[in-house]
């Protein structure tokens, strides 16, 4: 077995390049999404910020799902 270190990339060498999050597709389908929620658009991105922001924690964006939920009925209406 060959015990000798392993040579360390120059200094040109280059990570390669993160993974985009989102296909532009589906990013895309998103937008469009959210321009049909119309007068509620803003709340619901509020609400994805939020929930970003908390790692996820629903419990910390009540604030926004009930301005949200209350927009939506205030649309069927």
């Amino acid at each position: 077995m060959d015990q000798s270190p392993k040579p360390s990339p120059g200094p040109n060498h280059q990570p390669p390049p993160p993974p985009a999050e989102l296909h532009q597709s589906d990013a895309d389908e998103d937008d469009e999404n959210v321009k049909q929620l119309r007068e509620c658009s803003s709340i619901y991105l509020a609400l994805q910020d939020c929930l970003v922001n908390s790692n996820r924690n629903w419990k910390s964006c009540q604030k926004e799902v009930q301005a949200l939920k209350a927009c939506n009925e205030r649309r069927k209406k």
